[in-house]
């Protein structure tokens, strides 16, 4: 059960990364954080008024918010990162935020067998290498470096958090509330801020009939990366964190070939031999 609920969290975080990727090419990054993330709201704001899972409010929701307050940061870290660039060193930097998890999991006492490591060994590299790096001739800017590594440590810690939110599954339709609530209003500010400032939220000459156009793909990113942590937070409590880490941290092999099969982008032979390790670390995971 871990590692198909981890499975899962990796398809649907790159599907999300990929459809956010190419709505910030139409709108500011922002703007796609805080709508998509209302949507979401919304939706789980039903589910859990349906479900009755507000009863199972408590004191672990603050891991909730921990992660609600850490997720818009990291998010937005990544994306200036992505516009300095060059993407080809930001993406595989910003796998590295496994880290986080793998060791809050190892410091919680878990134990990987010899196989196990091997294939987290083998993924995180595969993981990285799927990414792209540009190994040569590519000069990176200091603050693209230090605005990635804050984002993948922010990316982990919304992992390791999030699995710590609830117990049941019910409790987990409360914590994701409660997490995209603090992601609305901690993003909401900044756009506010931003937009005193000068910066509009929408491109010039634009208005709102360009956002309702995009509201479906908006949707579409916010439920995905929703369903996403949900699915990470059963695999986690299911099983070693260690392995549902590993496992969910697979979402840039997914962003690649969507890519790949959406814009016709040509995966680099560097790419293909990352998925081709990942995959084969994703294996030696779970046969152990």
């Amino acid at each position: 059960m871990t590692a198909l609920f981890a499975l899962a969290t990796a398809v649907l975080w790159g599907l999300a990364d990929f459809g956010g990727g190419l709505l910030t090419r139409r709108i500011p990054a922002l703007t796609v954080v805080v709508v998509s993330q209302v949507v979401a709201v919304v939706v789980l704001g039903a589910v859990v008024l349906g479900t009755g899972a507000w009863r199972e409010a408590g004191p672990q929701l603050w891991f909730a918010v921990g992660a609600g307050l850490v997720g818009p940061v990291a998010m937005l870290s990544f994306y200036k990162a992505l516009a300095l660039g060059p993407m080809g060193v930001v993406s595989p930097l910003g796998s590295l935020g496994v880290v986080v998890p793998v060791t809050a999991g190892l410091i919680l006492g878990e134990r990987p067998g010899l196989g196990q490591f091997a294939g987290i060994a083998v993924a995180v590299v595969g993981i990285v290498l799927a990414g792209g790096p540009e190994l040569r001739g590519a000069p990176v800017q200091r603050q693209a470096v230090v605005l990635t590594l804050v984002a993948a440590f922010g990316f982990g810690a919304v992992m390791a958090l999030i699995a710590e939110a609830s117990t049941t599954v019910t409790g987990l339709f409360l914590a994701l509330f409660v997490q995209r609530v603090t992601n609305v209003t901690v993003g909401g500010a900044a756009l506010l801020a931003q937009t005193r400032r000068g910066i509009p939220a929408l491109p010039a000459g634009t208005g709102p009939k360009l956002l309702w156009g995009l509201l479906p793909a908006l949707a579409f990113v916010g439920l995905a990366d929703v369903a996403a942590n949900g699915t990470y937070s059963i695999a986690a409590q299911n099983g070693p964190v260690t392995m549902a880490a590993v496992l969910s941290s697979l979402y840039p092999v997914i962003t690649a070939l969507a890519a790949f099969a959406v814009l016709k982008e040509r995966l680099r032979t560097v790419q293909a031999a990352g998925a081709g390790l990942a995959l084969a670390g994703t294996v030696l995971l779970a046969a152990g």
